[in-house]
């Protein structure tokens, strides 16, 4: 599965939420479709799609299936939002939210670990991996990343001397 955003309002007394979305453009969404609410930690709960409306480019209105009434639409602001990746074939290929789960290698330290989340910072992709128990924090810049593989999942990259170790001094 794949994060593809987050629930960051209700909208109206029916149920719907506000979804802003990180997807590369804004027609992935489809009716029936199911999302995946992240409830409680990795806690992955299905809310399929009755109907939706495209609030912008980054936002969609969404009324889910057993989400009836304001207080219900409430209680689901903040929580991460994900679909499978087949789902989501319809938006760019090279999107880095489809790198979850890839090796990281740097050209000199050679593996790194498993890319286990993005997220976006602005225009700017950040990559986390865990490295001897402590999270770390790679940004996926462009001028960074020397290869995307997609099939054999990783992505080898040039990182700038001791961005690792500022994270494992602490």
């Amino acid at each position: 599965m794949i994060r593809v955003g987050k629930v960051v309002a209700a909208h109206g007394l029916q149920g719907a939420v506000v979804l802003k979305h990180i997807v590369d453009n804004s027609k992935w969404l489809e009716k029936e479709m199911p999302l995946f609410l992240e409830l409680q930690k990795k806690s992955y709960i299905p809310y399929f799609v009755e109907d939706f409306t495209v609030n912008n480019e980054e936002e969609y209105i969404v009324q889910l299936d057993d989400v009836e009434g304001v207080d219900a639409a409430k209680r689901l602001i903040g929580k991460h939002v994900y679909a499978e990746e087949d789902q989501l074939s319809k938006s760019k290929s090279d999107s880095p939210l489809l790198w979850i789960g890839f090796n990281l290698v740097d050209k000199t330290k050679g593996g790194l670990g498993v890319l286990e989340d993005v997220m976006q910072a602005g225009q700017n992709w950040i990559g986390q991996i865990t490295v001897n128990g402590k999270e770390v924090l790679i940004p996926l810049a462009p001028e960074m990343i020397l290869d995307v593989n997609m099939k054999n999942k990783f992505i080898r990259m040039d990182l700038p001397e001791g961005l690792i170790e500022v994270y494992l001094e602490g």
